[in-house]
């Protein structure tokens, strides 16, 4: 007969990195997915569309924010924390209490970003973002409703319905945004070419019609992002309804009474404020960016403009520049870098999802070696991905910029701004696994505190450096480097006072450095001879190919991966037997 200890049968739980492995896949499929909508949506749309999508996107990032305000992290931390106590009653309580909450929050979220949309734009001169911000409003409620399940599967330590949701929201916004935009592309060229207007209004040229038909093409393009949360969510629920989350009637049964409704809400939203505002302070960096960069150079345009349009000479096309829209243009290509900034952390993000029912667990029951284990493997896988990815970034800019975009001739503009974002997304990307430990030894009040001393130091280095001419939109991706350096050093700082464990930094991050160095010089000499050679994309492909083999080796020799980490794995033991018969693994 089964106790009230026994271990589940119905339900097998994922390890920290069978749940990142399995996260990651997804995000590495929506990825994939997002730059066949993001690459093809560039061509369309061009940079001065992307500007108009963007600027709409970080608008909606803080009131989604708000929304939300943390009970995905704060459901999934409870969730897990009862799980580990076997107190399934108030698990099925917190997935009731979240419903109400999140109907109420997404709601508002959708009439603030109706009501003000109108607002911000005339704020920071843009209008033609107008379209793309009422488009995309909806996806705030939908958004709210499909984080209700995927806090609650990942509290559970099951990452599959997360990655699946993830995955079909991507299709969605591929099929329908694309094919969207470029519907609103032919429909308003053709009515250029066949009576000189577009959309009723008249056009004295087709640079000019073609710059008319973007504000209409980025809102068709970002309208998939609505679609696709719609369809996102009623899988969730979907599949919640036909299959449950495994919890057996027996479990229930023998489970110690739940607390009441009341208490659950109220515990819920203590956890979730703290965790919110930091989830805010994130995505307002995004809208820091998006208000900072327009604005101050429009100031730079206004009274130098000389310096600026020198310094791009033959980058920027002439009707941006007469049409007065070339903070909104350079803002797109500062999205361009954005957009392959942003691949890193949304990986590693996977594994600050996946470390938190682990690093809860081992917290809770009091078990130091374990909690070591797991913050040591959080680290270390994090570092053995970011890093290399960060580095070859910045090395690479130009060469990878050209192979992604094309060679067009705003692609120096970004490849400058990505030499120093790729940086920054080494630290971005450890931030948030740093952050996610911390919320689960139950300190969420840190990650806030950490966020808004570094939002602050952003906002102040974007507003100064954009507003130089020499520097303009570079300023940004110094602010952004900056703040997340300092977010890294000083949440791992705290993390160590706060657990009491000091991890191996020379395992964790000074091995996969080193093999990172290694690997990217590499990288560099191999693209700039082949390049003498071969085309440039070709040359591109081949470097980094040989950049990955060149990583694997390296890592191998320096044993920077350990038998730990493998075991993890599906198929662990298999293959770490493999790596030891070769003396591969410590």
């Amino acid at each position: 007969m089964k106790t009230p200890s026994s271990q589940p049968k119905s339900r097998t739980k994922q390890s920290f990195l069978h749940g990142a492995l399995i996260l990651t896949v997804g995000v590495l499929i929506v990825k994939l997915i997002g730059g066949m909508f993001k690459v093809p949506l560039t061509w369309v749309i061009q940079e001065e569309g992307l500007g108009y999508f963007n600027t709409a996107y970080n608008f909606y990032s803080p009131i989604f924010s708000l929304a939300t305000a943390g009970f995905p992290i704060a459901i999934a931390r409870m969730v897990s924390e009862n799980y580990a106590r076997r107190r399934y009653r108030d698990i099925r309580q917190i997935h009731r209490a979240s419903i109400p909450i999140f109907i109420i929050t997404g709601s508002i979220g959708l009439l603030v970003m109706l009501i003000g949309a109108p607002f911000y734009v005339h704020a920071i001169g843009n209008e033609g973002a107008l379209a793309s911000m009422y488009f995309l409003a909806p996806a705030i409620l939908f958004s709210c409703l499909t984080a209700i399940y995927r806090g609650y599967y990942e509290g559970l330590s099951n990452m599959y319905p997360t990655a699946i949701s993830e995955i079909i929201e991507a299709i969605c916004k591929l099929a329908i945004g694309l094919s969207a935009a470029y519907a609103a592309v032919k429909l308003g060229m053709n009515e250029f070419y066949t009576a000189g207007t577009v959309f009723g209004q008249p056009m004295v040229s087709e640079a000019y019609a073609q710059s008319a038909v973007l504000p209409a093409a980025a809102a068709a393009a970002i309208g998939g992002v609505t679609v696709g949360s719609i369809f996102g969510y009623l899988f969730l629920l979907i599949r919640h309804k036909r299959r449950g989350d495994g919890i057996t009637s027996q479990e229930l049964q023998e489970a110690p009474e739940s607390g009441s409704f009341r208490e659950t809400v109220v515990c819920l939203i203590k956890t979730a404020i703290p965790i919110g505002i930091g989830a805010l302070a994130v995505n307002v960096a995004g809208l820091v960016d998006t208000t900072f960069l327009q604005t101050r150079i429009r100031d730079v345009m206004a009274a130098s403009p000389d310096i600026l349009l020198g310094m791009y000479d033959g980058m920027i096309p002439q009707v941006n520049i007469e049409a007065g829209t070339v903070p909104n243009f350079l803002y797109g290509c500062y999205s361009q870098a954005l957009t392959l900034f942003m691949l890193v952390p949304a990986i590693t993000q996977a594994f600050g999802i996946s470390a938190l029912p682990s690093v809860t667990a081992a917290w809770t029951g009091g078990n130091r070696t374990e909690l070591k284990n797991s913050m040591e493997s959080v680290l270390r896988i994090t570092c053995l991905f970011c890093i290399p990815a960060g580095l070859g970034m910045s090395v690479m800019s130009g060469p990878i910029a050209r192979l992604i975009f094309g060679a067009r001739a705003s692609i120096p503009i970004t490849s400058r701004v990505l030499v120093i974002m790729g940086l920054g997304a080494i630290f971005a990307s450890l931030s948030t696994p740093i952050n996610s430990m911390l919320q689960a030894v139950g300190r969420v009040d840190l990650p806030v505190k950490i966020l808004g001393i570094g939002l602050a130091i952003k906002v102040a280095i974007n507003y100064v450096f954009s507003g130089i001419p020499e520097i303009n939109i570079l300023g940004a991706g110094a602010g952004t480097l900056v703040c997340y350096l300092l977010i890294t050093i000083l949440g791992m700082i705290l993390l160590c006072r706060v657990t009491k464990i000091r991890p191996s930094f020379l395992s964790a991050f000074i091995k996969p450095a080193v093999s990172s160095m290694v690997c990217c010089a590499v990288s560099y000499v191999s693209q700039t001879l082949l390049a003498l050679v071969i085309p440039d994309k070709a040359a591109t492909c081949i470097a980094l190919v040989i950049a990955v083999i060149v990583y694997i080796i390296a890592l191998l020799l320096c044993k920077a991966i350990s038998k730990t980490d493998v075991l993890m794995l599906p198929k662990g033991q298999k293959i770490a037997k493999i790596l030891e018969k070769h003396n591969w693994i410590r």
